[in-house]
């Protein structure tokens, strides 16, 4: 039954728009234009609005935008959101035996892609759908409502084939990682610079340097930035914490075991085999952080059409949210105040968490948790377990100095090692984008932990390319 699952989307197969893999070697040069002109796309798309749609405040959903690479009222409203979110759901329930995928199959792996476009489309719609019928943009004319559901639906489409297309060869990464990074480093900037007043608030802008310099202009005390007022206006705590956090994640990229390798074919030559503390990357977080959006999305949406009064037991304990008003008594927002979804949501600065510390431990361990079990699902589910990875060893001809030559003794060896950093990574990876948010990191704990990992790949990922380009000899050890 569960192999016949991924069965169901081979009618459908050629139906779906598909990037075609490049016939022939796209050197270095072309591979920078598109992933270029993709960089560009997206963030064009960031600044165009949604017709009949106004602008609002971002409210506490603004860190996770970043992260999903989303952009309120504008083409880029989704962001990422659905593809991240199908991807989640396919995996956990390839993870969990639920359906059966042999990724080692090139027929189950063009499946697995097949049902994950399946599902991003469809939840690119269902979203749209939600975000209309719940409100978010106000009450729409019907009209207005199709237009708008269409703009998303084309605009995820577009995320869609612009992943697809560097993920074929014709770019560096994935296009995934190229949106969560210029959607961080949007937020950064933005949060550094930015000559705009805080949303709700007069007096100092928004942007942290803009406000030191007025604040030292007129002769106050820097001290005022220091903890600095409101729930989005970075302060100085948050800007040293940028640092250190950026240190601290930086150092842990380097962290590693390396286990000693030699070749059976060639006596005395040695190698070593990394498994770094990050061992399964950045990913837990990634869905972490989607499990957490779609807590958010959903408890708002049944919030704001079922319970509006929080009298709803049962949907009080998915999410009560309190209004937010600004200085002249006009609502802003809604943040949430109690339920499920207030514990998802990370108290953003010290202030916050001093004035609530059991929902800041609340939210940590529950994040560290995810982390730890998304990680351990990631093993298996990206094949980097210890037995996929044994037999990789060995038949690349490699061993264990003072073990025999086989699957089994190399995957014992392994079993010492990667369960035991896979947990030990995804408990560190929680604690650093949790903690990193208590102190009101720009950008997110999440989406600096993310930036970090990915400007790491990316350059590797560029080295060996470039090395490939110009030693055309080294193509065949990179795989290319």
């Amino acid at each position: 039954m569960a192999g016949r699952f991924l069965s169901l989307f081979k009618p459908i197969a050629r139906g779906i728009p598909e990037i075609k893999a490049p016939e022939r070697r796209v050197g270095f040069n072309e591979k920078l234009f598109w992933t270029a002109l993709v960089l560009i796309l997206y963030l064009i798309m960031t600044e165009i609005p949604l017709y009949g749609v106004e602008s609002g405040p971002l409210g506490e959903l603004a860190a996770l935008r970043i992260i999903f690479a989303s952009n309120r009222g504008s083409l880029m409203e989704l962001g990422i959101g659905p593809i991240v979110t199908a991807g989640l759901i396919l995996q956990l329930l390839v993870g969990s035996d639920m359906i059966e995928c042999d990724m080692s199959r090139p027929e189950d792996r063009g499946l697995f892609t097949t049902a994950s476009k399946a599902f991003s489309i469809i939840l690119t719609g269902v979203q749209a759908s939600a975000y209309i019928i719940g409100g978010m943009y106000g009450t729409l004319p019907g009209t207005t409502a199709i237009i708008v559901f269409l703009q998303l639906l084309a605009a995820g489409m577009i995320v869609l084939l612009s992943d697809e297309l560097v993920q074929k060869g014709w770019g560096f990464g994935s296009g995934i990682s190229l949106f969560i990074m210029a959607g961080v480093a949007q937020g950064i900037f933005w949060q550094c610079f930015s000559p705009a007043p805080a949303m709700g608030e007069a007096g100092t802008s928004y942007g942290f340097f803009v406000a030191l310099a007025q604040v030292l202009s007129l002769g106050e005390p820097v001290t005022l930035l220091l903890l600095r007022g409101g729930t989005q206006n970075p302060s100085m705590l948050g800007f040293i914490a940028t640092i250190a956090a950026f240190l601290i994640i930086i150092y842990m990229e380097g962290v590693r075991v390396e286990l000693p390798l030699s070749y059976a074919g060639y006596r005395g030559y040695r190698s070593r085999y990394p498994i770094k503390l990050l061992y399964v990357s950045n990913l837990p977080v990634i869905f972490a952080s989607a499990l957490f959006a779609n807590v958010y999305f959903f408890s708002q949406l049944f919030w704001s059409r079922y319970n509006p009064n929080n009298t709803n037991f049962w949907l009080n304990l998915l999410g009560q949210f309190a209004a937010v008003t600004n200085q002249e008594g006009q609502i802003t927002g809604y943040n949430p105040s109690g339920g499920l979804v207030y514990f998802v949501t990370a108290p953003r600065n010290f202030v916050n968490v001093m004035e609530s510390p059991v929902r800041a431990l609340v939210y940590l361990g529950i994040l560290v948790a995810f982390c730890v079990v998304f990680s351990l699902t990631w093993l298996e589910v990206g094949g980097l377990g210890p037995s996929t990875v044994a037999r990789q060893l060995v038949g690349a001809g490699m061993q264990i100095p003072g073990y025999r030559r086989s699957g089994k003794s190399v995957e014992s060896i392994l079993k010492r090692y990667i369960p035991a950093v896979t947990v030990l990574g995804g408990i560190v990876v929680g604690l650093v984008a949790g903690v990193s948010d208590f102190f009101g990191v720009f950008g997110s704990g999440m989406g600096i932990l993310l930036s970090v990992g990915i400007i790491y790949q990316y350059y590797q990922i560029l080295m060996r390319e470039r090395a490939a380009e110009m030693y055309p000899a080294f193509r065949k050890i990179f795989g290319g």
